[in-house]
């Protein structure tokens, strides 16, 4: 399907950090100072468990953080959250509001970004008014509750073929181990979660390693 849509100017990074408090034991805001240390420009707020009036003061902490560093913040799932304290965009799960509305909503300067966990799905994506599609799980993971069945490297590189200009972003078990790889089967960019925070001391330094090694790979998709 064809995306009439025009996206945001939109420098993905190669490695897109996403937050996760219970896995890391720090809030919103710690983690994402020590991701800006490491070097993240673009990280995504994600919280399946904190009530919204906690998320929102949690955000609001983080995003001052970001604004001060010239980092993205990205809310996952509460387009009201990101509405209301004006953050850089939302990412939409299958079951989220839906693209259209979120785009009317937040405007046609906030990044939208979308999840997609097969090939069906993807494809109907690739028309929606976003500017990155998440294609995953690529492996195992155990960060998310009741995952999707892992997709693996064939559908991710089938997908890189019909996907058109889309940004792609893979999730889903990405570790510094497989990272490479997985960016050489298609993905512009890795989104990272239990890579980076799983050993919270060393946020920054894993991060900062991460980018290094997959600095390697030519990104096609970065447009300033």
């Amino acid at each position: 399907m064809i995306n009439h849509y025009e996206n945001v100017s939109l420098n993905l990074p190669r490695v897109y950090p996403i937050t996760d408090t219970h896995l890391s034991g720090l809030s919103h805001a710690e983690q994402v100072a020590r991701l800006i240390e490491g070097g993240a420009s673009l990280i995504q707020l994600r919280d399946k468990h904190a009530a919204p009036r906690e998320f929102y003061l949690e955000a609001a902490a983080a995003l001052k953080i970001a604004r001060a560093n010239n980092a993205r913040l990205i809310i996952n799932d509460r387009v009201d959250i990101a509405l209301a304290l004006k953050a850089d965009g939302v990412h939409l799960g299958q079951t989220d509001m839906p693209a259209a509305a979120a785009r009317r909503l937040l405007g046609k300067e906030a990044i939208i970004g979308f999840s997609s966990h097969n090939l069906a799905q993807a494809r109907l994506a690739c028309a929606l008014p976003v500017d990155y599609l998440a294609f995953g799980p690529i492996f195992q993971t155990s960060t998310k509750e009741n995952p999707d069945p892992f997709t693996g490297l064939d559908e991710l590189r089938e997908l890189g073929t019909i996907k058109g200009s889309l940004p792609l972003v893979a999730i889903g078990g990405i570790t510094l181990q497989n990272a490479v790889e997985v960016l050489r089967a298609g993905a512009d960019a890795v989104a990272v979660i239990a890579g980076l925070l799983a050993d919270s001391p060393s946020i920054a330094e894993n991060l900062n390693k991460m980018l290094s090694l997959t600095s390697v790979v030519p990104n096609p998709s970065s447009r300033s």
